[in-house]
């Protein structure tokens, strides 16, 4: 539930209803609007309205108590290596300024994009930020991040085993995660506060097989491993990674944990990338269950999982819808109920048009009756909630047209860090 400050608004000084009935002046439609949404109870949409039609409210407001953490897949992939770096040197790019776009309105002070190349020098991460996100596009304030890392990632990883049983050792699904180049759909971190680089942990190296009760995916009708077993005792767990990037907010160290789990599609009956995605979103749950998880080793040979009393945001696409689609679903069920989080449940007007109701939590849309929610900002408990939202604006408004720039929707919230 989102609460509003109606003081704010000299129309909700009295009652709702008795303001709506009573028209004495004439109402703007930003109030016209609100009153309407206000009475049919829809309290998150009328919040929706007032970002829409009030983004100069978001201008730079955070400090180091309340901040805005958001999670965008970008799409930013090309089909070799140096193709994306290649389309945004110069600032020209239309996808690229359409998706800055999205983040100008938003505002983020820490941002997670999902989808972007990684290269060594953090090249491409570099292009996005200075030639588009710290350039005013389509007439917003343009937006610094000085604080940059850009995650390695298995994807496109030569693994040089037969991954998928097909006699090659050398094609895009033998990878230790499925990529045509090394680095394709790779993650980024950009943040307004420091990173604290020296304590990043990273899952990149860590086996699937030393997961306890690990969901190794068999043949249904004659119950053999889909992986040899030389495959199953070195296959990596992350399609991409698994990072918790540690991040000085004041006196307050935040921890993002990011991550970017396989598609539960694109396989068959023995549904070996629905048990990897699967796996891969349990693993927050282990991680979360603190030191305790010794058997969670990263790929510095650090074992445990995250210190119990530790801030922390869980963000990224995790391709996994609690309540539809393809993936075994029980993963993603269980890490919204985990105790140590809350989940905000985010709606939008954009999403809420395409379901024809006024709570869809879609975050993003894969043609016509495909609307997902498979995109997350998970807050821990520790951190206060505030506000909450998924840009996705009614197709009615200009904005819209920067949605298509990716088949996914930026999602944020906004937090507050307790004395």
């Amino acid at each position: 539930m989102v609460l509003l400050n109606f003081q704010r608004f000299p129309l909700f000084r009295q009652s709702p209803m008795k303001c709506a009935l009573s028209m004495n002046t004439c109402l703007t439609r930003f109030q016209v609007i609100a009153v309407t949404l206000l009475i049919s109870g829809c309290s998150t949409l009328l919040h929706q309205e007032l970002f829409a039609q009030n983004r100069t409210q978001l201008q730079d407001e955070a400090d180091d108590t309340a901040i805005r953490i958001a999670t965008f897949n970008a799409s930013l992939y090309g089909k070799q290596s140096g193709q994306v770096l290649a389309r945004l040197r110069g600032g020209k790019n239309r996808q690229a300024i359409d998706l800055a776009s999205i983040v100008q309105s938003v505002r983020p002070d820490i941002l997670l994009v999902n989808e972007i190349d990684y290269d060594n020098e953090g090249n491409t991460v570099d292009a996005f930020g200075d030639e588009y996100l710290e350039i005013g596009q389509n007439g917003l304030t343009a937006l610094k991040y000085p604080f940059r890392y850009a995650i390695p990632s298995n994807t496109g990883q030569p693994s040089m085993l037969d991954l998928d049983g097909n006699g090659k050792s050398t094609d895009a699904n033998d990878a230790w995660g499925f990529g045509i180049y090394p680095g394709q759909y790779a993650m980024a971190v950009y943040s307004r506060f420091p990173i604290v680089k020296s304590e990043i942990r990273t899952f990149q190296n860590y086996r699937w097989s030393q997961l306890p009760s690990a969901l190794r995916p068999t043949f249904p009708e004659t119950g053999k491993s889909y992986y040899t077993d030389k495959v199953w005792e070195q296959l990596r767990l992350s399609s991409k990674n698994h990072t918790d990037v540690p991040i000085q907010v004041g006196t307050r160290i935040v921890h993002l944990l990011a991550s970017h789990p396989t598609p539960p599609v694109f396989d068959g009956a023995d549904d070996h990338n629905g048990c990897r995605n699967h796996d891969e979103i349990r693993f927050w749950t282990d991680y979360l269950a603190g030191p305790s998880s010794t058997y969670l080793i990263d790929d510095n040979g650090k074992a445990g999982g995250l210190p119990d009393k530790a801030l922390f945001v869980i963000a990224g696409d995790l391709n996994s819808d609690p309540e539809s689609g393809d993936s075994r679903r029980s993963a993603i069920q269980a890490l919204l109920k985990d105790r140590k989080l809350r989940d905000s449940k985010p709606v939008s007007i954009g999403a809420s048009e395409l379901a024809g109701n006024d709570t869809s939590h879609a975050t993003a849309s894969f043609g016509k009756g495909r609307q997902m929610r498979i995109d997350y900002v998970l807050p821990s408990r520790g951190l206060t909630l505030k506000d909450t939202g998924v840009f996705w604006p009614s197709r009615k408004d200009r904005e819209s047209q920067w949605v298509g720039a990716t088949d996914h929707r930026m999602v944020w919230i906004k937090v507050e860090l307790r004395p």
